[in-house]
C-alpha cells in the first residue's frame, strides 16, 4: 500500500498534473489532503489503473479526503507562460480552492514552484509512493478526461474522445487534415514535422 503521508505532524496536500503532453486542451491539477494515516490498498498512480477504476476511486477520494480541489490552466495561457509554469499555476489553483488549508505540500516529479511560504518536497513517480498524490493524479486525469470528452463533442475530426489531445498519428493527422482549433497550444509542434534550419 502507498505511504498516508511524508511529513509528520503537519496537513499534508498531495499534487499532481494531467495533460502537460497534449497538443490540446487545458492542462489539470488535482490537490488533495486525506485524513492523518488514511489507508486504502486500491489507491495507485492514476496510469496503472482502468479508466472503470480511475473513476470509481474518484468517489471514493472526494467522499474520504478532509479536502480535495483541482486546478485548471487554458491553452491560452500555456502558451503564454509555458507548459512547465502552467502546471504550477494548475497546482496552486487547486491548493488555492481547498477547504482546508494545508500545511506542507507533496508534489509528484522533480520541479515547483514554491506556493505561499509552505514547506514542499518533490517526490519522482510519487503517485505510486503516495495516497494523496495518487488521488491528486486521478482527479485531475477524470477531470480532465471530462472535458476532453466535451471538447470532442465540438470537434469530433480530432480523436479526442481517445487521444485526450496527446500527440497521436490520428490527431497529427486531423490537425493537417482541418487546421487547428481554439484550444490547440500554438506554442507547440502540433504537426510533428521537424523544422531544421542549416547555417553556413
Amino acid at each position: 500500500m502507498l505511504a498516508s503521508h511524508f511529513y509528520d505532524g503537519l496537513v499534508e496536500a498531495g499534487c499532481d498534473e494531467a495533460g502537460r503532453g497534449c497538443l490540446a486542451g487545458s492542462v489539470y491539477a488535482g490537490a488533495v489532503i486525506f485524513p492523518p494515516d488514511y489507508e486504502n490498498a486500491e489507491l495507485n498512480d492514476s496510469k496503472q489503473l482502468t479508466e472503470k477504476r480511475r473513476y470509481a476511486l474518484r468517489e471514493t477520494i472526494e467522499r474520504d479526503a478532509v479536502a480535495w480541489a483541482v486546478g485548471v490552466v487554458t491553452p491560452e495561457e500555456i502558451d503564454r507562460i509555458n507548459i512547465l509554469n502552467a502546471s504550477f499555476l494548475a497546482m496552486h489553483r487547486a491548493l488555492d480552492r481547498l477547504a482546508v488549508r494545508p500545511e506542507a505540500i507533496i508534489v509528484d516529479g522533480n520541479r515547483f514552484k514554491p506556493y505561499r511560504d509552505l514547506p514542499y518536497t518533490t517526490i519522482v513517480k510519487g503517485d505510486g509512493k503516495y495516497l494523496s498524490i495518487a488521488a491528486a493524479s486521478i482527479l485531475a486525469k477524470t477531470y480532465r478526461d471530462d472535458y476532453m470528452a466535451g471538447l470532442a463533442a465540438e470537434y469530433p475530426e480530432y480523436g479526442w474522445l481517445s487521444n485526450k489531445g496527446y500527440p497521436t498519428v490520428k490527431h497529427r493527422e486531423a490537425i493537417r487534415q482541418y487546421g487547428i482549433t481554439p484550444y490547440h497550444r500554438l506554442s507547440y509542434n502540433l504537426t510533428g514535422e521537424l523544422s531544421l534550419d542549416f547555417k553556413d
